[in-house]
């Protein structure tokens, strides 16, 4: 079983991400970030207080490295998937970029 992020790296991904969505992505009013286990789950929060799940990301031992796995409503859950550069795994806002980009207005990439 995969190792669970330390508090420094989950701090550090909740700041990291929550700064690229007020630069990236402005129809999100907020971003919440949840862990269980070696997970982090990414959703955002319109201006109207809808949530929106965005990704799951699978912690890869390392504080810029997460894999990625894409929320599919269809499902109702998350789905291991590729990166816009091909790869399963990035940085954090490499997925973010992706989920919004699919969820959101993606002019701003």
């Amino acid at each position: 079983m995969a190792k669970a992020p330390p508090e420094s790296t989950k701090t550090s991904l909740r700041q990291r991400l929550a700064a690229h969505a007020r630069s990236h992505w402005p129809a999100l009013a907020a971003l919440d970030v949840r862990y269980h286990g070696s997970f982090a789950y990414v959703t955002g929060r319109l201006p109207d207080g809808t949530t929106l799940p965005l990704c799951r990301l699978p912690y890869a031992g390392y504080a810029n490295l997460w894999g990625f796995a894409i929320y599919l409503a269809s499902k109702d859950g998350y789905e291991d998937s590729f990166l816009p550069s091909g790869r399963t795994a990035g940085t954090a806002e490499e997925a973010l970029d992706c989920a919004c980009g699919l969820y959101l207005d993606d002019s701003m990439l």
